[in-house]
């Protein structure tokens, strides 16, 4: 899994929408220390989170599972651009097909659970992709037979709001493995600056 971090809203964004509100301008530091604690007391201790919409996250997303996929989908105030397997299955097509032990090789297009047997029948998936590829299969067709651990990569868009309610539902050791290493990679990803909004719905912190 690989998160790049392409773009994030100023802080002083948010603070002027709030103090659009009461029309303290005056009042602004400019994003600095002052407007930092406006922006917790009012959109997280005042519960008036839709001023945190104002902030917004543009993440590039790489090598995860289409299982997470699904999981991601279910956050919908949120904005994502995902990797066409119509295009790109020619990848998978012009390999060497894998053997049920070559971790290493299949790593490229699957996310391996640590499972063995799981990881196997993953293998096993691949290479019978792989071979209705190679026998004409339009790609179209050909994709209903992708195992769930096929990776994908992903352009994703979401506002601090949205983002607080991800990281603490999927932060939380109930949720998918995988989808909690991202809540966790998303979370660190943030600018320095940003993190103190979003510290306190990392599950491990409320424990």
């Amino acid at each position: 899994m690989e998160i790049t971090l392409m773009h994030h809203t100023p802080l002083d964004v948010c603070a002027h929408a709030i103090r659009t509100c009461w029309q303290s301008f005056e009042k602004s530091d400019e994003g600095g220390e002052r407007d930092k604690a406006l922006i917790d007391r009012v959109g997280n201790k005042y519960k008036h989170a839709s001023t945190l919409e104002h902030l917004v996250y543009t993440f590039y997303i790489k090598g995860v599972s289409r299982a997470l996929l699904q999981e991601l989908a279910r956050h919908r105030i949120a904005s994502l651009s995902v990797k066409s397997t119509r295009y790109t299955l020619k990848e998978l097509k012009n390999s060497e097909s894998f053997g049920e032990e070559d971790y290493k090789g299949a790593e490229k297009f699957i996310v391996l659970t640590g499972n063995t047997l799981v990881d196997t029948a993953s293998i096993k998936a691949l290479n019978n992709l792989q071979e209705i590829l190679k026998m004409g299969i339009s790609n179209d067709v050909a994709k209903f037979c992708l195992p769930e651990s096929y990776k994908t990569e992903l352009t994703w868009t979401v506002n601090a709001r949205s983002l607080q309610n991800f990281i603490e539902l999927r932060s939380n050791k109930s949720a998918l493995w995988e989808i909690q290493k991202l809540a966790h990679n998303l979370f660190n990803s943030l600018p320095s600056e940003h993190q103190y909004l979003f510290e306190a719905k990392i599950y491990n912190n409320k424990h």
